[in-house]
């Protein structure tokens, strides 16, 4: 389910406009399938109630849980200093991003207008744009709160799939021949 879901957030995304940097999307949609893949090898597992795929399985869904944990928590755990400085790195570290930024929040430069500046945005022709980072600061401190508590549910989700994998992996196969064992 939340393979899909990244992977139909991003063709969204740039089926819209909405992102133009295709590492972005890249990352999402790799993301996305590895999931995916993780879950049908899982499924397979279930079904023919093989170890070794379980065991797989398990160790890569705990492996999944630590880091979704984690930056869940770090999203969850930023202030508002931490958050604008790791905004300002990415403004700092991206173009495509940047025009992206310019032109759906109708903003120029992060902290002041400069007029002699490039910028993306409708009102650069005015040259009354408001700065970028206020309105960055706003939707980002929703947006982490938001992914890091959805990420913490998925995560707790993903440790009680880790714990139902490792009892139905100690259990018998019921199509097993019972004196097989013997």
């Amino acid at each position: 389910l939340v393979s899909l879901l990244l992977i139909g957030i991003a063709a969204w995304g740039i089926g819209f406009g909405l992102i133009s940097s295709f590492r972005v999307v890249g990352v999402a949609i790799a993301v996305g399938i590895f999931l995916f893949l993780i879950a049908l090898v899982g499924l397979i597992g279930a079904v023919k109630h093989h170890q070794v795929l379980l065991f797989f399985y398990m160790i890569i869904l705990l492996l999944v849980f630590i880091v979704q944990f984690s930056v869940s928590c770090a999203c969850l755990a930023l202030n508002k200093e931490q958050q604008s400085q790791l905004l300002e790195v990415g403004w700092n570290n991206t173009n495509s991003a940047r025009a992206d930024i310019e032109r759906n929040l109708n903003c120029c430069g992060f902290r002041v207008f400069d007029p002699n500046e490039t910028c993306y945005s409708d009102c650069f022709r005015t040259h009354q744009c408001p700065p970028c980072a206020p309105i960055i600061e706003e939707y980002s401190g929703m947006v982490l709160r938001f992914v890091g508590g959805i990420g913490l549910f998925f995560s707790f989700t993903e440790i009680l799939g880790v714990w139902l994998t490792y009892r139905y992996r100690n259990q018998k196969d019921p199509r097993a021949n019972p004196s097989a064992f013997l």
